[in-house]
């Protein structure tokens, strides 16, 4: 891996962890597409741009964080299904979802022909309700469809504001729960990706420059992105992105 490939990646982690068209598929079509062997770097590459976006959101959304302790407390019990799901299932989504890239493109598309059905069947008038009106055990709910996302291809965020649409919750509303619910996530998911590969961090003191341009490129797209997220769902529907799947994984099957 060069500089401008870890900038490539860096930048294709920031814009696609928060839109809802699932980062890992994205990462690992785009490492695929320049030639970038899936080695013991590259997996703790992917763990260092992922804190990148995570940060994006801690900056953005730091206040909310601080002061609405409701709110924290549902993010958090959203989060326990996703936790305990990705901890039982963690060698099978790294031997087996990983490395399957049929499956991968096949959930794209599957997941793309939802959104559209979705949109086309789900009432704009029926979307009213804002994040103070979530309460437990929709969180649970939503945390239970965000487990869904362990499959590449699923997409986090779009699992979480589909979840949130079906239960009657804006768009834009929906987005910044998902932002919120991505910084327990993918914190955990990061922390235990580096308690397996703790020696290989030790290992890649070589590489900091690559490891500091992936980072520093994830954060400022994803911080670009998080706050043009917001704006586009309060005036267009998911369908965009459906069609987008279709189109992408269509491409991609000749590859």
């Amino acid at each position: 891996m060069n500089i401008f490939q870890a900038g490539v990646l860096g930048v294709v982690e920031g814009i696609t962890e928060y839109l809802p068209v699932s980062s890992t598929f994205h990462l690992i079509w785009t490492a695929k597409l320049l030639g970038i062997a899936q080695t013991d770097f590259q997996k703790l590459f992917e763990i260092v741009i992922q804190s990148g976006a995570i940060l994006s959101v801690l900056v953005l959304y730091y206040q909310i964080i601080f002061k609405d302790t409701q709110l924290v407390k549902k993010i958090l019990v959203s989060f326990i299904p996703t936790a305990i799901v990705g901890l039982f299932l963690y060698k099978i989504i790294k031997n087996v979802f990983l490395t399957n890239f049929t499956l991968q493109l096949i959930v794209f598309i599957l997941v793309g022909i939802i959104f559209i059905i979705f949109e086309r069947l789900k009432s704009e008038k029926s979307l009213v309700k804002t994040l103070d009106k979530i309460n437990f055990k929709e969180a649970i709910i939503v945390g239970l469809i965000q487990s869904i996302a362990v499959v590449p291809g699923v997409s986090r965020s779009g699992a979480v504001i589909l979840a949130l649409m079906f239960l009657g919750v804006k768009r834009g509303e929906a987005a910044k729960y998902s932002f919120l619910l991505a910084v327990p996530t993918l914190l955990a998911a990061s922390v235990l990706d580096l308690v397996k590969s703790g020696s290989i961090l030790m290992s890649s003191s070589q590489n900091i420059p690559l490891l500091i341009t992936g980072f520093f490129m994830s954060f400022i797209s994803a911080l670009i992105v998080v706050k043009w997220l917001v704006e586009y769902l309060q005036k267009h529907t998911l369908s965009t992105f459906g069609w987008y799947r279709i189109i992408a994984a269509i491409i991609l099957f000749k590859f």
